[in-house]
């Protein structure tokens, strides 16, 4: 019988698409952002891809077998994980930092807290914050045999300008992944079109901090920073990749537009006033803890809800 007709309990909502399907999907759409990585940065973006994979999936199977649960590495959600972890991370990194942090996303960000499904913030977002502060001097090193300079963000912030064609195309420093606009783009288109995805946490999040920026920023209508801001920096790899997560986002239409705003918010808080020029994965992690409240208030209401309230103000009167 198809797994379309298993019963169990409340909602009683059936598809097609698998765990599995929407995560192979989410790889596909990482591979422009991937491809490019290696392309830019040489073999040891390619290496440190494959380590953050293999520990994440190896501490999956790992802790499944310790607590005799069922193997779930056949989800693909641990290669996602890794992957995008990878993709968050400096090409300089020490290897053996980057398998602590696939650990860390697995085990402490999500097996300890049930495993998919029941983690608060985003694994990858999570292992990337726990590294910056571990080990901030080599999460902040980008400094390769193609780039010696700073990252864009960085260079703003210290009065210099940036070519944002670089920044379209992915020729500056960064993070293995977050470099191309262009590349994350495509990988984003797809997504949309195969449904895994919808615009209105991506785009509430971009239109905020697009708002944030030109009103806080202190350069006006400057449309070279807002384009300059909004390329740089993993806030593209965030707004369609992590935030778009769907255990760690909102399920109701009002609460994605909600916790979008709140992430460009954040994101524009931290890269105006903060100390660090960059600050979305610090953004989507706090938005992520806020996730259970803005679904409290934003629950659509029970169709004839207000009508009744209506009625029963008018009986007393």
């Amino acid at each position: 019988m198809s797994d379309l007709y298993h019963v169990s309990s409340s909602p009683h909502v059936r598809a097609k698409d698998t765990t599995g399907r929407i995560m192979l999907y989410v790889v596909i759409a990482l591979l422009p952002t991937s491809l490019f990585g290696i392309y830019n940065f040489g073999a040891k973006a390619l290496l440190l891809m494959a380590v953050t994979i293999a520990s994440c999936v190896a501490s999956e199977w790992v802790y499944n077998k310790i607590v005799h649960k069922e193997q779930t590495i056949t989800d693909f959600s641990a290669v996602v994980t890794g992957l995008l972890l990878a993709l968050n991370l400096p090409v300089t990194l020490p290897w053996w930092e980057a398998v602590l942090g696939g650990v860390f996303a697995i085990i402490v960000v999500k097996c300890l807290f049930g495993g998919l499904g029941q983690n608060f913030m985003n694994p990858a977002l999570g292992a990337r914050c726990f590294l910056l502060i571990a080990f901030a001097a080599h999460m902040t090193n980008y400094v390769t045999d193609t780039y010696t300079g700073a990252t864009p963000l960085a260079a703003m912030r210290n009065g210099e300008a940036v070519n944002t064609m670089d920044l379209l195309i992915g020729r500056t420093a960064g993070t293995i992944g977050e470099t191309s606009a262009i590349a994350i783009l495509l990988g984003a288109i797809f997504l949309i079109l195969m449904g895994v995805i919808d615009l209105k946490i991506p785009a509430s999040y971009i239109i905020t901090f697009a708002l944030f920026t030109l009103i806080f920023g202190g350069h006006g209508m400057d449309w070279n920073y807002l384009t300059a801001q909004l390329c740089g920096g993993g806030l593209m790899l965030g707004a369609f990749f992590m935030a778009t997560d769907y255990v760690t986002s909102p399920i109701t239409p009002a609460g994605k537009i909600v916790f979008g705003i709140c992430c460009g918010i954040l994101t524009g808080l931290f890269r105006t006033f903060g100390a660090n020029a960059e600050g979305v994965s610090f953004a989507i992690i706090l938005s992520n803890l806020l996730v259970p409240m803005i679904e409290k208030f934003t629950v659509p209401r029970a169709f004839g809800v207000v009508k009744e309230a209506k009625n029963k103000e008018g009986g007393k009167q």
